[in-house]
């Protein structure tokens, strides 16, 4: 997302954490790094997750911690199994309380070299409840990008990301 710095009329791209499925999804997400809407988050080599994971839980979660940390938003890219990812949803929670503008775009008909696309998976902040009763769907919302996912999200990333932004609780 670019966005005005300072009012001299340089471009600045917004930092913003993604929240995935590794193992599922990183041929997808990929592709949205690689649009260039946005900055920061590198991916996580397959080697470097593998050795965080090995040092255990409460690494993943200083992992965690670290990289979503001076973050503007965090998007949760949603594939097939995301919405039962347990790290996944530790992010989404960490987010809604820490006051991060946070939104999710269902990935399932970006195309990944090794299975094509997927099913639609469940949202995964329709199962997060709140102290209100509500559920976390609520309040956030997750868009579906339908059949041309990838020019639908290339052509709206910045408009979601400011709208999270403009929206989030205070």
């Amino acid at each position: 997302m670019n966005t005005i710095l300072g009012g001299l009329g340089i471009p600045r791209k917004r930092q913003v954490f993604y929240s995935f499925h590794y193992a599922n999804d990183a041929f997808r997400v990929q592709q949205i790094r690689n649009m260039g809407a946005i900055e920061g988050n590198a991916p996580c080599s397959p080697s470097a997750w593998e050795t965080v994971k090995r040092q255990g839980s409460a690494a993943i979660e200083r992992w965690i911690d670290e990289n979503m940390r001076n973050r503007s938003c965090v998007i949760v890219l949603v594939g097939r199994e995301t919405a039962f990812r347990p790290w996944v949803r530790y992010e989404i929670c960490k987010a809604w309380d820490e006051k991060k503008a946070l939104f999710g775009i269902y990935i399932h008909n970006l195309r990944c070299p090794r299975e094509g696309a997927c099913i639609a998976g469940p949202n995964p902040f329709a199962s997060i409840g709140l102290n209100n009763g509500q559920m976390l769907a609520t309040y956030v919302p997750c868009y579906d990008p339908g059949p041309d996912a990838y020019n639908v999200i290339r052509a709206n990333m910045d408009t979601w990301i400011e709208r999270a932004i403009a929206t989030k609780r205070q």
